[in-house]
């Protein structure tokens, strides 16, 4: 939209530099809406803006938000963004509650009769006990290991197939 006629009364008054209360009252015609108002320019353009003075100004929404109005000018080229006072966004519809789902088991990767070597240990020591898996279990799920020289099973935890670790040593 151009407004030639709001700006060449002011363009006379200010030779060299662009009137920017001119600039105000052309926005407020391209808005619609006073400075200040929902819907209208934030606050006047700075005038301390020394702008060349321009015979003919180019206005436009800078987005489909109408969050800002683009004043330009093509000759002499300048082009200032005045912000807007946008109206709330409405809050976006809520979403569906979404009901809890079933955890997907993860796959073994150590099953029932597999042999299994078992390691614990940390900086300067470790310890490793080979076994005999009496159920399957995924990765971080327990399980119970049979070791031979031992009158009851080893409770161990998956790490990867055929390799487990105690309860409360890290991988």
């Amino acid at each position: 939209m151009i407004l030639p006629l709001l700006l060449s009364a002011a363009a006379a008054a200010a030779p060299g530099f662009q009137d920017t209360a001119a600039l105000d009252r052309a926005v407020a015609a391209f808005t619609a809406q006073p400075i200040g108002a929902l819907g209208g320019a934030r606050a006047p353009v700075d005038p301390r803006l020394r702008l060349a003075t321009c015979p003919m100004v180019a206005m436009s929404w800078r987005t489909d938000a109408h969050d800002a109005v683009v004043v330009a000018c093509a000759g002499p080229s300048w082009r200032i963004f005045v912000p807007v006072l946008a109206p709330p966004r409405a809050a976006p519809a809520a979403a569906p509650a979404l009901q809890p789902t079933a955890a997907v088991p993860a796959a073994p990767v150590i099953r029932r009769g597999d042999p299994v070597t078992i390691e614990a240990g940390s900086d300067g020591f470790s310890i490793t006990r080979d076994g005999v898996a009496m159920g399957d279990a995924a990765p971080g799920a327990r399980l119970m290991v049979k070791v031979d020289d031992t009158p009851r099973p080893v409770q161990a935890v998956a790490v990867a197939a055929g390799r487990a670790t105690l309860p409360g040593w890290p991988e």
